[in-house]
């Protein structure tokens, strides 16, 4: 029963994570569509500008284009590193909650199987079907209790 329930809830936690990843990746997908958007219009609103402006004024203009092209290269590559290091941190989350869970599991399947042992060894000696150092083993048992 606790091994479901430790399995349960480690795959709970792992869609849980899952979940906030996506929620996080969304957001982050988001902000940087604003910042794409923003730095088009930006970009616009400078050529348009520079239509009316003389060959000086147009030079600044597309070098402000230029230096915001490159903001936004460069927000993006923190973005898509940030989001990267969120999926990264909640893999690690999930492999590490899923090796617990196993080696939990492994030991529990152990003490199950040991307990069973013994309980099929005592029932043997109850009904006089264990074998001869098995006997022995229960006849030492009972002169020690008593």
């Amino acid at each position: 029963m606790a091994s479901h329930r430790q399995t349960y809830r480690a795959g709970e936690a792992k869609g849980q994570a899952q979940e906030k990843t996506n929620e996080m990746m969304d957001t982050i997908g988001q902000e940087a569509q604003e910042v794409k958007d923003k730095t088009h219009e930006t970009a616009q609103a400078a050529k348009e500008r520079a239509k009316g402006a003389t060959q000086t004024t147009r030079d600044k203009g597309q070098e402000k284009g230029q230096v915001t092209k490159a903001k936004a290269r460069q927000s993006k590559e923190a973005t898509e590193e940030k989001a990267s290091e969120v999926g990264q941190k909640a893999k690690g989350t999930a492999d590490a909650g899923k090796e617990k869970s196993e080696g939990f599991l492994q030991q529990t399947g152990e003490k199950v199987k040991n307990m069973a042992q013994t309980t099929t060894d005592a029932v043997k000696n109850t009904l006089g079907m264990a074998k001869d150092d098995e006997e022995e083993d229960v006849v030492y048992s009972r002169k020690e209790r008593d």
